[in-house]
Formats: structure tokens, C-alpha cells, sequence
């Protein structure tokens, strides 16, 4: 971790993030739970060197499984703490008492559509709360806003000519393409800008003891942390537009 935050140091002093409610997050193990954020390189290392540089917090993520089908890569992230996204897993790190990441909308939200912005895409995914509720684990909901700023996506899978291609791609490997975005100019060069980065209060999961394959209760803790993390974007997404230097110029 020390290794990664002095590779991100030099690009800190550029997007220069913001963290709001880090003296929220608990010192012992914890499940952050937020949203991703358009092709899923950017935020995570920003938000986790940066708990790392002020708290000494090691984030842990749990990993899609698409990860592991890309040699090289798959070594990299796991050099940076991810493991493979599985119940065994994160009850392995949950037993050790670990801080936990978990992005409960995948690639389907790194890889979103035009006009999908800072939606969650989570679907009806309830694994996380269950896992929550079995270890009486506390819930750090986080917001995530500024890498959209960085991109425009000019052409993705509801784009005419190019949905059976995308559909085809994904039955042959099974895993989904990225959207066609743009950064500086025509290339995928990020456009400088600040990032945001929002921590809530921990939600409570011990109310919930002995109800882990209760539906009810994993629904109603999934859409408790649902509603704290979209609250977290509105905000964050506020901060931004208020912020003068949001465009990520150099001090």
C-alpha cells in the first residue's frame, strides 16, 4: 500500500480528491458499500490510497470474477489487496476482521450506458446484506462523483449497428464491453478533474442478528444502504458543482 500511494501521489496533486466523513468509518473491520463509477481504474485506487495515507485503512475488495480471466491484470489488483468476489471469501475476511469493499452494481455500472450517470445499477443483489447481517458486520455506505467528468461515452451497446456485436462479444467470452468513450480530445486520456469521495455513518447490521436468509431483512438492509449511498451522490454531486476547482487545475 505504501508502494501503491507514492505511485498515486504525483496524480493526487491533479484531481486533488476530497474526502467528506472519514471520521465516520469504524477502526474495526467494516463493509464499504457504494457505487462504481465508469470503467472502475480510477476511483478505487484514488479512494483507497487516500483512506490509506490518512487512517491506515487497507481496503480489501471483492473482486468480479471477469478480473481473473486477464492475466497480469488479475496479479496487479491482487498485489493491491482484491480477492475473488466470493461468500467464502469475504467470510474468510470478515472473520479476520477486515475493511471490506464491495461494489454491489459490477460491471454493469462501470461499463453503464449513456445517460446512466451516477445511477446504481444494483439490480435486486442482496449477497452483501446477507453476508452483513451473518457476521453482524457494520455497513460504511460511500459515494463516489468526478471520474464521469472525465469522460464523454460516444457510443455503447444501445448505440445502432453495434448491440449484436456487444451481445456476441459477451456469449464468445463472457464478459461485456466497455462502452466507446472519449477523454482530451478522441482519446481515453482522462480529462483532468477533482474527485469526490463521501463516507456515511455505519448502519448497524446486529438489529438484524439470526435473520441472514431472511429476504425481508436483506431487502431492507440492501435498500437502507441504497438510499444513504444515492444520498451521498446528490451530495457529492452538489460539492461539485460549487466547487470552483473542480476541473482538477494544479495548485
Amino acid at each position: 500500500m505504501n508502494r501503491l500511494a507514492s505511485v498515486f501521489a504525483p496524480l493526487a496533486r491533479i484531481t486533488q480528491p476530497r474526502l467528506y466523513g472519514v471520521e465516520h468509518i469504524p477502526d474495526r473491520g467494516a463493509l464499504f458499500v457504494g457505487n462504481h463509477t465508469l470503467f472502475g481504474v480510477i476511483d478505487v485506487p484514488f479512494m483507497g490510497t487516500q483512506l490509506w495515507r490518512l487512517r491506515g485503512i487497507r481496503l480489501r475488495g471483492l473482486g468480479d470474477h471477469g478480473h481473473y480471466a486477464i492475466p497480469v491484470w488479475r496479479n496487479l489488483l491482487e498485489r493491491a489487496g482484491m480477492v475473488r468476489g466470493t461468500r467464502d471469501n469475504a467470510r474468510a475476511l470478515m472473520r479476520d476482521g477486515q475493511h471490506i469493499l464491495v461494489f454491489p452494481g459490477g460491471t454493469g455500472e462501470v461499463f453503464h450506458r449513456r445517460g446512466q450517470k451516477y445511477q446504481l445499477l444494483w439490480k435486486e443483489r442482496v449477497g452483501f446484506a446477507r453476508l452483513a447481517i451473518e457476521f453482524g458486520y457494520p455497513i460504511v455506505p460511500f459515494a463516489a462523483v468526478g471520474v464521469e467528468e472525465m469522460f464523454d461515452i460516444v457510443a455503447d451497446q444501445s448505440t445502432p449497428g453495434l448491440a449484436q456485436v456487444y451481445a456476441t462479444v459477451r456469449r464468445l467470452v463472457g464478459l461485456p464491453l466497455p462502452p466507446i468513450a472519449r477523454g482530451i480530445g478522441p482519446t481515453l486520456i482522462p480529462r483532468p478533474a477533482r474527485l469526490y469521495f463521501w463516507f456515511g455513518e455505519p448502519i448497524d447490521t446486529e438489529r438484524f442478528d439470526g435473520h441472514a436468509e431472511d429476504d425481508d431483512a436483506a431487502r431492507q438492509l440492501r435498500d437502507e444502504v441504497r438510499v444513504a449511498v444515492q444520498s451521498g451522490i446528490e451530495f457529492l454531486r452538489a460539492e461539485h458543482q460549487a466547487d470552483p476547482r473542480r476541473s482538477g487545475s494544479m495548485r
